[in-house]
């Protein structure tokens, strides 16, 4: 090896070590904006207290709500154990992650004339959160 290919070859592995660096750093980031996009299951289950009141998570009681119990999946207005008004009865959507936001973030535009009292909840991450929370314990 001559003098002159060292130097060459300093230069090639530093530009791989700056492609290996740009490539972590952007996979951090696509990872840090797919946990946002998904939502944080752990954060979730603290946004889930507001709700808890109404809805009851695993066992399936009927409380002013409905039970979540299986919630990911299901029609809307169907549980069995619950008299839901007949716009969610009419809606009949099929509940997952984008319905879910759709309601939560205005339940009465996303189906006017239903009776959840709860106010919309505007906070997007609260409802990334929320969802991953009840993707994984409403089952």
């Amino acid at each position: 090896m001559t003098k002159e290919t060292k130097p060459m070859k300093r230069i090639v592995l530093s530009g791989a070590a700056v492609l290996a660096l740009a490539g972590a750093t952007f996979a951090g980031f696509t990872n840090a904006f797919a946990q946002s996009a998904e939502g944080d299951a752990a954060r979730g289950k603290t946004v889930y207290a507001r709700c808890a009141a109404c809805h009851d998570l695993n066992t399936g009681a009927t409380r002013l709500g409905p039970s979540l119990k299986g919630v990911m999946g299901r029609t809307s207005g169907t549980s069995p154990s619950f008299n839901y008004s007949q716009a969610l009865k009419d809606k009949a959507v099929v509940w997952n992650a984008a319905s879910l936001d759709q309601f939560l973030a205005a339940p009465a535009k996303y189906a006017p004339g239903n009776r959840m009292a709860f106010p919309p909840m505007a906070n997007a991450k609260d409802r990334a959160d929320l969802i991953a929370f009840l993707e994984q314990s409403a089952r």
